[in-house]
């Protein structure tokens, strides 16, 4: 009886052109103005899981449920036109994780003044976050279109934009689960 062994060397080979091949981690930024579709699809994604929590609380032979069973349809099919609704308006930015190196060169472009760095900065914020997000930008948003972005859109949006760029560049993926 022989016994088929893959060589560490060779497995190494098959592990390493799996890694070179991972793509970059991606976010997705979803911004809409519209409240009425945005309160719609809330409210739409709170009916479906209620529905869909109520049904699988009973028994397959419970009488209840095929009216369970139509309701927590309807609400999936109302989701489903909320969120058809609301992506016809949203707009959706993509921004990927850059490689270290580059991140890194970033960074040290905009060094932080004596100021910022008493105050715990490591960059110099006002151009820093615009020049992250720009770089980070999947859609090709410009230096200045994420300065104007970030100076005029509310305070909410545009922490939540530049959180997007940033958290992305810090997002793991691994598992350190026991070996």
């Amino acid at each position: 009886m022989t016994t088929s062994k893959t060589s560490p060397e060779a497995q190494w080979a098959a592990t390493a052109k799996r890694l070179d091949n991972l793509k970059p981690a991606v976010a997705r930024f979803t911004i809409c103005d519209n409240t009425e579709l945005r309160a719609r699809l809330d409210e739409a994604q709170s009916a479906a899981a209620e529905a869909d929590a109520h049904l699988k609380s009973v028994s397959e032979d419970d009488a209840a449920r095929p009216l369970l069973q139509l309701r927590a349809d309807q609400a999936a099919a109302d989701l489903a036109q909320a969120q058809k609704d609301f992506d016809k308006v949203a707009v959706v930015l993509r921004f990927r994780a850059l490689p270290r190196p580059e991140l890194e060169e970033l960074e040290n472009k905009h060094p932080a003044s004596e100021t910022e760095e008493a105050e715990g900065e490591s960059y110099a914020m006002e151009t820093f976050a615009p020049a992250l997000i720009s770089a980070a930008s999947m859609d090709g948003m410009p230096v200045d279109y994420a300065k104007q972005a970030l100076e005029t859109w509310s305070a909410a949006d545009a922490q939540a934009l530049w959180r997007a760029a940033w958290n992305i560049q810090h997002q793991s993926r691994t598992d350190l689960g026991k070996g």
